[in-house]
């Protein structure tokens, strides 16, 4: 009796979870969903063009150098890279002189070795990127694996940086005035609008303000495109330093994989040979 009684309780619940998922799954299919500012504003980031894209990418190790140019002279100010050494900047083609001057020039905490006291000194190579302390507002995240944390990271941080509007008569694709539609949605004051920020409001300005704001050396024009593309790539290998020699290892283990293969199969063959025929 009880174990009748146990199957018809447990009949009695999965009805009405049946009942309850598919009448949920009839309102999603039918009923259309209200949009929301985050929705209808935000833009999906647009395809960026790297060399070190797809599983053949490479570096280009002067594109590397202008965005680190880009990064020193713009964005560190507010944006650390803590995970990076000095000496990782090899790396991008600066021999050891131009690395200890550029480690010379930042401040680091270090401790005496003879006294125990935690004292600022000039920075070295075998340092890392000190912590940027901000006197602002709010808390800019460090950038050093910023094109991982952050879907679509490159083109993420190329559109944001390009993608700074005036919100007034800002328009869809269908060219509808999305603030007549969503008047809330307004921009307040001390912050900037970006569809391509997941709040559509940053409290960060443009740091990127028009062509020739950092000079390049190699004679590439510093558009703000151009500067935002060469700062992207630079994340890319903050983020991930070690992406060509993953790609090549992963190269050889495919060839070591196929030639496996092959010989099994050889091998199979060369055994089983006579075992079929019988």
């Amino acid at each position: 009796m009880i174990r009748i009684f146990a199957l018809l309780v447990g009949a009695f619940f999965t009805a009405v979870l049946a009942w309850s998922f598919g009448v949920g799954a009839y309102t999603f299919a039918t009923e259309p969903h209200a949009p929301t500012v985050e929705k209808v504003f935000h833009l999906k980031p647009e395809e960026l063009h790297l060399s070190s894209n797809g599983p053949f990418g490479k570096f280009d190790r002067q594109q590397l150098q202008r965005g680190f140019k880009v990064y020193q002279e713009v964005c560190s100010a507010c944006h650390s890279i803590k995970h990076v050494a000095f000496r990782d900047l090899t790396a991008l083609g600066y021999n050891e002189a131009e690395v200890k001057a550029i480690a010379g020039k930042a401040t680091v905490a270090g401790k005496d070795p003879l006294t125990g006291e935690v004292k600022d000194r000039p920075g070295q190579p075998s340092d890392y990127f000190p912590p940027v302390v901000y006197a602002g507002l709010g808390h800019p995240p460090d950038l050093s694996l910023i094109t991982k944390a952050r879907h679509e990271g490159p083109a993420y941080v190329h559109s944001l940086l390009t993608g700074y509007r005036e919100q007034v008569g800002y328009k869809n694709d269908k060219g509808q005035e999305l603030l007549k539609m969503f008047p809330e949605a307004k921009t307040g004051e001390g912050l900037h609008f970006n569809p391509y920020f997941a709040n559509l409001n940053l409290a960060m300005a443009p740091p990127l303000t028009g062509e020739g704001q950092v000079t390049y050396t190699d004679g590439t024009k510093p558009t703000v495109d151009q500067m935002a593309k060469d700062v992207a790539a630079f994340l890319v290998w903050t983020a991930e330093p070690k992406l060509e020699n993953r790609h090549q290892t992963g190269f050889w283990w495919i060839g070591f994989l196929i030639f496996a293969t092959v010989l099994g199969y050889m091998a199979y063959r060369n055994v089983w040979a006579e075992k079929k025929g019988h």
